[in-house]
């Protein structure tokens, strides 16, 4: 098949990319021109860069293409509102859709997120990249469920695994590789191998309903026993301090005022101090099922994380 690709120089993006060539696909990438990734370097894709909020020059070229994979989006947590993210995420889903339906694509799959749709997403944090992934989801369902064209959604839970440059989710691993994680708080997260979630995406393009989302998770777990997995593959010792629940939300208010005020980002926020403290857990049977997904032991991800940051001199 043919694919067009936004977002192809994140972690998703990255791991996705590479998939698709193994698997036969023909890929055409979207980047945004500011993309500073060397995760796409000497892959036999064509590149175009530009901006998913200023499309217009794409009509007429996407007629010949299968399906879009659509993983671009703003997934900054700081500031907590930020109208850029929603215009990026909500806007720019609306653009590229609006493209797929005009070129007759066949199938059009959208990368959301767990979260958006968990009892403790971001409409009890006052998120926007949280809510804004959850309404352009509820565009693209809506889309599928009408008949304009074939929808899937994808909402992976906590990614990890290699290609994870900025970084962004192998941040933990990453800190406590470099020995500077001392502490960690209750709460946890469901943890997914980033290619099982990009093998559950590739399946989407002929596999699952139209209209529906599917989560794409791994293995639920609480922090300590996460980063003492973590630890025993990257030579480290655990963090053995837990920080008491008051404190990370004492912590998470101050770092978020001072952030207010200097306007740099703040090491944690009061949202995510929150959210932190909770047990983000979600269920993937219906995606196993019906999109085929895999189920890698997390230990895998994480060592693939690691070796990345490695071979990269992350550390």
């Amino acid at each position: 098949m043919k694919i067009f690709l936004t977002g192809a120089d994140g972690l998703l993006g990255s791991n996705l990319v590479r998939m698709l060539l193994d698997q036969g696909h023909e890929v055409t990438v979207f980047i945004h021109p500011s993309s500073k990734s060397k995760s796409l370097d000497g892959l036999d894709i064509e590149v175009i860069k530009g901006d998913i909020l200023k499309p217009e020059f794409l009509k007429g070229t996407l007629d010949s293409f299968d399906a879009i994979i659509h993983a671009a989006a703003i997934t900054d947590v700081w500031p907590s509102r930020s109208e850029f993210t929603r215009r990026v995420n909500i806007e720019g889903t609306k653009n590229i859709l609006q493209l797929a339906i005009d070129a007759n694509i066949k199938r059009f799959i959208y990368i959301s997120t767990a979260s958006a749709i968990m009892e403790n997403h971001g409409a009890h944090y006052g998120l926007d990249y949280i809510d804004s992934k959850f309404e352009a989801q509820k565009i693209v369902q809506e889309a599928g469920i009408s008949g304009k064209i074939e929808t899937i959604c994808v909402l992976p839970t906590f990614m990890i695994g290699p290609y994870d440059s900025k970084p962004s989710s192998g941040k933990m691993i990453l800190t406590l590789a470099l020995g500077k994680l001392k502490f960690y708080s209750g709460g946890g997260k469901n943890f997914v191998y980033v290619k099982d979630v990009a093998q559950a995406a590739i399946n989407a393009l002929t596999m699952g309903e139209s209209g529906k989302a599917y989560v794409a998770g791994g293995q639920n777990m609480e922090y300590k026993p996460f980063f003492e997995t973590v630890a025993g593959i990257v030579h480290q010792k655990p963090p053995k301090i837990k920080v008491p629940y008051w404190l990370i939300l004492t912590i998470g208010k101050l770092s978020s005022l001072i952030a207010d005020i200097t306007n740099k980002p703040p090491l944690l926020t009061y949202p995510m101090a929150r959210i932190s403290l909770i047990l983000q857990y979600a269920d993937s049977t219906e995606t196993v099922k019906e999109l085929k997904m895999p189920q890698t032991d997390i230990k895998i991800a994480i060592k693939e994380c690691y070796d990345w940051f490695k071979s990269n001199n992350y550390c």
